[in-house]
């Protein structure tokens, strides 16, 4: 081949090298195997691009990718799964389950009929109103009210009631907020991981806020000062969005 030839051809090749490492946009949903049941709240990596993204509350996600890449699928409970990006069709998903999965739902089981337990030996001393009654019981039973406002017993479910409430809203942050995803995002080593998540922690009321998206913003947003500043010890700060 003659160099005018080769010349030729050269804008050619660059093209198609061009057109088949465009990017695309492809949606898809997960499944449980062999059921309807959609997974929320699973991790989805691309591979080659380490671009990560979470599946919503009914399983669905979008993540940007090239032709032939590895999306692997990340989700406590469920077997890893991966799946090739073949085109730009959606992607249905099935992961499997896994032993994990039960023993967490038993466990979450346990501990909220415990919690239910001892309030309701709270009930049998006459405590009704969790120590904090109301206006009209303190009218129509003024003995009760203060029994309930200053009893000992009382105070106590006070602190109980607190301490459940707290508990609540820890367990529902560490539900989303979780050590798998932060690792994903931002892939850092398991010690910085660690300090990345007590320093960066957010709120319950953050997260009742939040969707999928704005948590993963939230985690890569702290990444940039994180890196800058891990060998610090220094308080959360807000470095805007």
């Amino acid at each position: 081949m003659d160099l005018r030839k080769f010349l030729f051809f050269i804008p050619f090749f660059v093209v198609c090298s061009a057109s088949a490492q465009q990017e695309f946009t492809v949606n898809g949903v997960l499944y449980k195997l062999n059921t309807s049941d959609r997974i929320s709240q699973a991790v989805i990596t691309d591979q080659k691009s380490n671009v990560v993204m979470m599946s919503d509350e009914l399983g669905g996600f979008n993540i940007k990718v090239s032709k032939g890449d590895t999306l692997l699928i990340n989700k406590a409970g469920f077997m890893p799964q991966k799946t090739v990006v073949a085109g730009a069709g959606d992607l249905l998903v099935y992961l499997t389950p896994g032993k994990q999965l039960a023993e967490v739902t038993i466990k979450e089981k346990s501990d909220k009929q415990e919690m239910a337990d001892v309030v309701n030996t709270y009930r049998s001393k006459g405590l009704y109103f969790d120590g904090k009654p109301s206006a009209w019981a303190a009218i129509n039973s003024p003995l009760t009210a203060l029994h309930e406002l200053f009893g000992r017993d009382a105070i106590n479910e006070r602190h109980f009631i607190k301490f459940t409430k707290d508990e609540a809203e820890g367990a529902e942050i560490d539900r989303r907020y979780t050590r798998q995803l932060v690792k994903r995002v931002t892939a850092l080593s398991d010690d910085d991981v660690t300090k990345f998540m007590q320093q960066y922690r957010p709120s319950y009321e953050d997260m009742k806020q939040w969707n999928d998206y704005d948590l993963i913003n939230h985690i890569k947003r702290y990444l940039v000062y994180f890196n800058k500043h891990k060998d610090d010890v220094a308080p959360q700060l807000d470095i805007g969005n």
